[in-house]
């Protein structure tokens, strides 16, 4: 079995303390001082169903700039503060406008979100232009959300999430690699975006909660932007950590290792 160095294993841990660090409610809740956690239980059902089909709707947008346009421009090192900006300037108008707003921030946010993820994985020597880069940096949506404790303990964590989505994956890049993003209803597309959505609209809906509580506005609705990617942008660094170490050791070793820390 491959040995890591002092230095991987340094990696390795800091990957996991942001891979299982506490949830978006915690990290709001702790800025906002407000009970978000009773918030997204007091959304009503029909808001549910419209952070559902935002979700969907965002997630497609977001594979179609993923296929056709990420990876135009690889960074060595990823631009975090100025996407940042960026998604707390489309959180101002959506704090504005509470979760009327969700339907159009949403798709906006998490292509900025995306971009930023591509950069991250571009700075730990992935090549964004690749396939299997991109539905990794996709990939980063399903992490970090509370879903897990609907599944089964055993299976829960990163690792978890990633062998629950890698049947989809792996469907959605043959098809990809032979025909593109010719059609965006194909079967291997729609339960790729299935997979990932049932995971990021958890968290979408506690965004768009803790958008709904009274007092926000679009000062709270810029925060609550900037809180809501840095904690994909925490996902993706810890990630692409992951992935880098495993180009180098093997996916075994790196796990062995993981599940030790």
């Amino acid at each position: 079995m491959t040995t890591l160095s002092k230095d991987d294993l340094a990696d390795l841990k800091r990957a996991k303390q942001l891979l299982e660090n506490p949830g978006l409610v915690a990290k709001l809740s702790s800025v906002l001082g407000s009970p978000v956690e009773k918030s997204v239980k007091m959304l009503p059902q029909s808001w549910q169903k419209n952070v559902h089909k935002a979700t969907e709707g965002a997630l497609m947008k977001a594979l179609d700039v993923a296929v056709t346009s990420l990876g135009e421009r690889p960074r060595l090192k990823s631009q975090d503060n100025w996407h940042r900006m960026a998604a707390a300037a489309s959180g101002a108008v959506g704090g504005a406008f509470g979760l009327a707003a969700l339907a159009w921030e949403l798709p906006l946010s998490t292509t900025v979100m995306l971009r930023s993820i591509a950069d991250i994985a571009s700075s730990e020597g992935e090549n964004p232009r690749h396939i299997d880069t991109k539905l990794a940096c996709l990939m980063v949506f399903a992490l970090g959300s509370n879903k897990d404790k609907r599944d089964n303990a055993a299976e829960s964590g990163y690792f978890a999430t990633r062998a629950a989505l890698a049947s989809a994956v792996s469907e959605a890049s043959k098809y990809l690699a032979q025909k593109g993003l010719a059609k965006t209803g194909a079967p291997a597309l729609i339960r790729l975006v299935a997979a990932i959505g049932g995971r990021f609209g958890v968290v979408v809906g506690e965004k768009a909660a803790a958008q709904a509580i009274p007092i926000i506005g679009a000062a709270g609705g810029a925060v609550i932007n900037t809180i809501f990617i840095g904690h994909y942008q925490d996902m993706a660094r810890g990630h692409f950590i992951v992935r880098r170490l495993e180009m180098i050791h093997g996916a075994d070793p790196v796990r062995a290792a993981y599940e030790k820390i």
